[in-house]
């Protein structure tokens, strides 16, 4: 198996990994800084092990010694790029021309799907599916351009009878959608690149209700691994270029329609139930014409 990233490899091997052993694992994903500059005994004090257990970890992970780990981590950190450097590596990649712009976004839409497939086993996602559809509540995660992925998952799983809460905010605002879980609740969290603190604190207030937890993220598996129950990878696009979310949409999407074969009785039961009330709103049938004559009605429904 290819390990391209430090991430990967603390994922691959996590689980043959001791307690001590995965928290030192754990502390040097979250802080690789501190790996850059600390010695040994520092970062075992840090992890509350022995220096012979962060050797070892290292080991385990397939590095010669600290150097070889620290080359890596700084390689990484060095190709960490901001979103305009993002911007301008895909602008260099299509430069004015769009019929490039076209089919290369497309390729890496299909490329991203593609990694779906091949990363998200059935059991997995049979996992996912059972979680969602039994549970009391969904609480749902996402911010900055995941926020309205996280409405629009909400609002379907609304449609289907399953109640759902969006927790969007950032800053001050996070802790009142903080505030409004409650046990039982499962957590679907969306989260990409790095752990910010709204995520940080999330999973914090989750594991003070007890609450199950599922991650959709392209890179942070090994980082939160210990920290939700299930994971699903979904890639953003390529991580040089300009985010990209069709990915994520088409494995929300999956997920519903899998929520949907289910609970097939009951979804139809609420859906049914909806269109009763969208009648009633709009004051006349919003049946969906077919045949003759369906080029006269202009009223659109969604």
């Amino acid at each position: 198996m290819a390990l391209t990233s430090f991430d990967d490899r603390v994922a691959f091997h996590l689980d043959r990994m001791s307690p001590a052993e995965q928290r030192v694992a754990r502390l040097m994903t979250e802080e690789p800084e501190q790996v850059l500059v600390a010695s040994a005994a520092a970062l075992a004090e840090k992890a509350e092990t022995s220096d012979a257990t962060v050797v070892r970890t290292v080991k385990t992970l397939g590095f010669s010694g600290m150097s070889e780990l620290r080359s890596l981590l700084a390689a990484e950190m060095k190709e960490s790029l901001n979103i305009a450097s993002r911007m301008t590596e895909t602008l260099r990649d299509v430069g004015d021309d769009l019929q490039l712009a076209f089919s290369h976004t497309l390729d890496i839409h299909q490329e991203s799907i593609e990694g779906i497939r091949r990363g998200i086993s059935i059991e997995l996602f049979r996992s996912v599916v059972q979680e969602i559809a039994t549970a009391k509540r969904v609480a749902i995660f996402g911010i900055g351009p995941s926020s309205s992925i996280a409405t629009y998952l909400a609002a379907q799983l609304g449609r289907f009878g399953i109640d759902a809460l969006c927790l969007t905010n950032t800053g001050l605002l996070f802790a009142d959608d903080l505030q409004k879980l409650r046990e039982g609740d499962l957590l679907v969290a969306m989260a990409y690149t790095h752990v910010y603190r709204e995520l940080a604190v999330l999973l914090d207030e989750a594991d003070r209700h007890h609450l199950r937890k599922v991650l959709l993220t392209d890179s942070l598996s090994g980082k939160l691994r210990l920290r939700v129950d299930l994971v699903l990878p979904v890639a953003r696009g390529r991580a040089d270029m300009l985010s990209m979310h069709t990915a994520t949409v088409a494995l929300i999407e999956t997920i519903l329609v899998g929520v949907a074969a289910t609970n097939g009785q009951a979804t139809l039961r609420n859906l049914n139930a909806l269109n009763v009330l969208r009648k009633e709103v709009a004051g006349e049938p919003l049946d969906v014409p077919t045949g003759a004559g369906a080029h006269k009605r202009t009223r659109r429904t969604t």
